[in-house]
């Protein structure tokens, strides 16, 4: 199975992720007293250092020099807290800060609800906009996870405090637990993001990255599996309902989007047909189309009912059912086009629109279904969905 065994990692055949635990670079194994005496001093050297290069830079550069000691992380401030709402409104991401309005007229915007989430940052781009992290106790599922979010410039300019913007939940492959690596800026998925929506390609989304699995030893296929952690109920109703309590969102489902690689990518395609009523569209990545955890032994039943093709089926059979939209991706040096264009002779009709990019040189890696979504996938999703509105 493409998703459960021999998938390259996530940055490209020899990369490895840089994120460990706490969704920092994954610290060594301890030296001993000697080691630790020796690791203090370098610090403190390497501190003196960064100090002389600061004064240096500064000396030479005045003004200038702030984009490129930023761009060294002489400013960071990982690990501190921030919110999402607009600087100078009151805004610190609750009920009614996190855009900075206490209500609006449009019944298709949802304003943020509360109650407020604790944020710190774990990344911020080159445009200053922050990657935030936050433990979410799921009150439905009753799993607790970390999930990460970003949100695009857009969202804290005035003219857009009252509108409502798109959500797209982006999924990892592989274990997706501790981390999902989609938070890290290398990737470049939420950039990417930035520079599609300036030239017209996407709608300016907020980008939400949550814990795929409950741990790193076992894939739920983000479904409820009897006697397992409910990772499918994790995925369809705390995480939405964290993003709704902090974000303005749309009100109607069109707002709602999902993206995965791999093993992200199947679990964000039968979030989308097994809740169309929630969710609209999904980039689906390199996915498998079956659920085929080896926790499902003993339960055909459930399995049967969290399986995408059976929830294809139904939705075709369903009268007035609402249309999804599945983007497929698929590189030319990865196995499984043959399966997806079979799922989409099947079951692309009626309420079930289908697109395949296939991405010529990609491979089973999330840089090269960036470099799909780019191509095609992102403007397609765009269209079908509905963007903030400025005010007049």
């Amino acid at each position: 199975m493409q998703h459960h065994s021999g998938e390259q990692p996530p940055y490209g055949p020899e990369g490895r992720s840089a994120y460990g635990s706490e969704g920092r670079p994954a610290r060594r194994p301890g030296r001993g007293e000697r080691g630790r005496r020796l690791l203090l001093l370098r610090r403190r050297a390497g501190g003196r250092k960064r100090l002389w290069l600061l004064g240096a830079v500064v000396a030479v550069l005045g003004l200038a020099a702030v984009p490129v000691l930023n761009a060294f992380g002489v400013f960071s401030d990982t690990g501190e807290p921030m919110t999402f709402g607009r600087p100078g409104a009151g805004g610190d991401g609750g009920a009614t800060g996190a855009g900075g309005a206490s209500g609006t007229s449009d019944p298709q915007v949802r304003m943020p609800t509360g109650p407020q989430a604790r944020f710190t940052t774990a990344n911020t781009l080159d445009d200053g906009t922050k990657i935030g992290v936050t433990t979410l106790h799921g009150k439905k599922s009753g799993f607790t996870g970390r999930v990460w979010v970003w949100a695009p410039k857009e969202y804290y300019e005035e003219k857009y405090a009252g509108s409502a913007f798109p959500v797209l939940i982006a999924l990892p492959g592989g274990p997706g637990y501790p981390v999902n690596y989609w938070m890290g800026t290398d990737l470049k998925l939420q950039s990417s993001i930035s520079e599609w929506s300036r030239s017209g390609k996407s709608k300016p989304f907020i980008v939400v990255m949550p814990v795929l699995n409950a741990d790193d030893k076992h894939y739920y296929d983000g479904s409820d599996i009897p006697g397992q952690p409910k990772m499918g109920t994790w995925m369809s109703d705390d995480v939405p309902d964290l993003v709704k309590a902090n974000f303005r969102t749309f009100a109607s489902r069109d707002g709602w989007a999902f993206m995965g690689s791999s093993s992200g990518a199947y679990v964000g395609l039968k979030q989308v047909l097994q809740h169309p009523d929630r969710f609209k569209a999904v980039i689906a990545s390199g996915p498998d189309t079956r659920p085929d955890s080896p926790l499902w032994r003993g339960h055909e039943k459930e399995r049967r009912a969290n399986d995408p093709e059976e929830l294809a089926k139904d939705l075709i059979a369903r009268p007035g059912a609402p249309d999804v939209h599945i983007a497929f991706q698929i590189g030319t040096k990865e196995g499984g086009r043959a399966k997806l264009e079979s799922f989409m002779k099947k079951y692309g009709k009626g309420p079930i629109k289908t697109r395949l990019q296939v991405i010529e040189g990609g491979g089973h890696n999330a840089r090269g279904y960036v470099r799909g979504m780019n191509d095609g996938s992102m403007e397609w999703i765009s269209k079908v969905m509905p963007g903030p509105t400025p005010a007049p």
